[in-house]
């Protein structure tokens, strides 16, 4: 199917064509006609399918022409940069109507964003904390809201809005159309969209746990943190195939101490990004990666849900995420757009069950490969890598020399005979025929 089959109209398709794009995804394809309806929708397909456009497209169609002042359109996603890069979808797709748009998150100046609120919108985008802060303000209305879209609920939930997600969506009108689009569906996402959904269409185009197949899967068995940042150098240094590369690491605090390593051989070719760091870094280090002036990323989770990220030639989980399901968004960072992607895991012997998780979740195996023979295996270990005191059995064992065995004789004071205890004792009054009498004779 092209996009010209789609009930799209003229500026739309202009906006299409100039994209670059001709044909639908299977998740854009399905979800048209479902959004157009006005039924409540539940989309659920792997990272990188192009889920943004899926719901962006029938909403931008059935939007018209207003000069009210507030929006009838709420995005709600969860991480600034999401914003960042729904915002620019939207400029994309709206280059030939007249639509107004904003996006609001924290960590901007929020009384800029509350004047750009107050001079009327069409469509905002936003994170749930800043968004729920401009309706506090008494800013932001939602009165007149008629399309309300989740956009990667679950890693919205995982970092904590859910307070946030119900507060508002209990503001909006009852009369709405409600669309949540994931890559997974969990069953807190199940909750929250069985309580304020209406009877919804589920649109599910890949089962979750299904791997992507453009991805080649790798893992290394490699002994502790130290170890693994001499594994990464090197594949750095002796891999002309690893362009741009995409590092998750398992903490803000450890990813600090991968960039520190990696720019002392590499200065202008490795960043980082995590929370901590400030707006404009985050941006700034985005940027730098996409234009290939970074040939590797460092990055937390943060990284690993909705982000567009062209031509990321390789994936490296420094270590293996805890949970199965952020694999598959990790690795779902290359291998996109029918490109062919590779991923490697080094994995610990701590982190061998997460790994069985993950292929479990898959249903398949991931390839082994042996650690280079020049790879110099580190004895240095972080604190939480090393044994700690309660772990280790520092009692003396009981001597066996006048042990008697299980079964001997017992010494002489304990051979003494129950006689019988309170329990046993004849009471002094008469006692109660039964439970029910018994309760009689003690009601006050």
């Amino acid at each position: 199917m092209l996009f010209e089959e789609l009930n799209l109209n003229t500026p739309l398709l202009n906006a299409i064509h100039d994209m670059g794009f001709v044909y639908p995804t299977p998740i854009q394809e399905k979800s048209f006609s479902i959004i157009m309806s006005g039924r409540d929708a539940v989309g659920i397909a792997q990272t990188g399918t192009g889920k943004t456009l899926a719901y962006l497209l029938p909403l931008l169609r059935q939007l018209k022409y207003s000069t009210q002042r507030q929006p009838r359109i709420i995005v709600l996603v969860p991480t600034r940069e999401l914003v960042v890069q729904v915002i620019n979808e939207l400029e994309n797709l709206s280059k030939y109507q007249t639509v107004r748009i904003a996006g609001v998150y924290g960590g901007a100046n929020i009384i800029k964003q509350a004047e750009t609120v107050f001079e009327g919108l069409d469509i905002l985008v936003g994170t749930p904390g800043r968004l729920y802060d401009l309706v506090l303000r008494g800013v932001l209305s939602l009165n007149s809201v008629k399309k309300f879209v989740i956009d990667e609920v679950d890693e919205m939930l995982q970092l904590g809005f859910r307070p946030q997600v119900v507060n508002i969506m209990e503001l909006l009108p009852e009369k709405r159309q409600n669309i949540l689009f994931s890559a997974t569906l969990s069953k807190e996402v199940e909750q929250l969209f069985s309580t304020f959904f209406y009877n919804p269409e589920k649109i599910e185009i890949a089962p979750h746990g299904t791997p992507l197949d453009q991805v080649k899967q790798y893992v290394y068995r490699v002994p502790n943190f130290y170890t693994k940042l001499n594994l990464l150098d090197h594949l750095i240094e002796t891999e002309p195939d690893f362009t741009k590369v995409l590092v998750f690491a398992e903490s803000r605090k450890l990813a600090d101490i991968m960039h520190e390593f990696m720019v002392k051989k590499f200065p202008e070719d490795v960043g980082v990004i995590h929370s901590n760091k400030s707006q404009n870094y985050r941006f700034n280090a985005l940027e730098r990666f996409e234009k290939g002036k970074y040939r590797v990323l460092i990055a937390t989770d943060i990284m690993a849900r909705g982000l567009d990220i062209t031509d990321v030639s390789h994936v490296i989980n420094f270590s293996i995420p805890s949970q199965a399901g952020d694999y598959l968004h990790r690795i779902g960072r290359t291998g996109r757009a029918e490109k062919t992607g590779v991923a490697y895991s080094f994995v610990t012997e701590a982190e061998q069950e997460f790994q069985m998780h993950v292929e479990t979740l898959m249903n398949r195996a991931i390839e082994l490969l042996e650690l280079p023979e020049d790879i110099d295996i580190s004895d240095h270990l972080l604190p939480e890598e090393q044994t700690t005191i309660s772990s280790k059995n520092y009692l003396k064992l009981p001597s066996m020399k006048k042990s008697q065995g299980a079964y001997h004789e017992k010494k002489e004071k304990n051979k003494k005979v129950n006689l019988g205890g309170p329990g046993r004792r004849k009471p002094k009054g008469k006692k109660p025929s039964n439970r029910s009498a018994k309760k009689r004779k003690f009601k006050k």
